[in-house]
């Protein structure tokens, strides 16, 4: 039986591990986006307290391995009485990863807001508030779109990591199916083209935005 035979036969069972990898991915992109431009304005906020808060919590995310904090809500947070099944656990601590590296994507977009905006905002009366929200954020969220664009590839390459504590992503079932015959090499390799077909296309698109907003800056 040739490879591509085999594959045909692997395929259900590796879409079933996909569509969780994506379903994971998407909750990370969701929810830890917004986050992330929380925790972006906490960072510039002028209190000492909610600054430290907002650094803590971007630094922690961005410099922690995401296995690690994988580990920490899974294995760690029960010793307090908080438990997660590993899906749960998985969402969780890819979100907080996103958020922390969307933040400084968003944070980086909003400075690179010049300041005469602001002060044009407020000219035409405009509060802070709305200066802001009709102004600033839709300029510097333009600016971060190719980032967060590639954040949104590393959360969804960043699944396979979820295999560690036996989530049943594109990973994990490859390994399933690859210990049943030990046909390890054609499984990996099928699952590593199921990551490509879908990371690359989007890199691409990435790159035609990165362009398309550099000719319009």
């Amino acid at each position: 039986m040739s490879w591509l035979e085999q594959w045909g036969g692997y395929l259900p069972q590796m879409m079933s591990g996909l569509g969780v990898s994506l379903f994971i991915a998407a909750v990370a992109i969701v929810l830890g986006y917004p986050l992330g431009l929380l925790l972006s304005l906490m960072v510039q906020h002028r209190n000492l307290v909610i600054r430290t808060l907002g650094l803590v919590v971007v630094e922690v995310g961005r410099g922690a391995p995401a296995l690690v904090i994988l580990y920490l809500v899974y294995y760690g947070l029960p010793k307090f009485g908080i438990a997660f099944e590993s899906i749960q656990a998985a969402c969780i601590a890819l979100v907080w990863n996103a958020a922390a590296y969307s933040s400084e994507i968003i944070r980086a977009g909003l400075q690179s807001v010049a300041r005469g905006q602001t002060e044009a905002s407020q000219a035409l009366g405009l509060s802070t508030r709305d200066a802001f929200l009709r102004v600033i954020m839709p300029q510097g969220m333009r600016s971060a779109i190719p980032g967060l664009m590639g954040v949104a590839i590393q959360m969804f390459q960043g699944t396979s990591l979820a295999y560690a504590i036996a989530v049943p992503e594109l990973m994990k079932s490859a390994y399933n199916i690859g210990s049943q015959d030990f046909n390890y090499l054609q499984i990996f390799t099928l699952a590593g083209l199921c990551y490509a077909v879908i990371s690359i296309p989007a890199t691409w698109i990435t790159v035609f935005f990165e362009k398309r907003l550099s000719r319009h800056a």
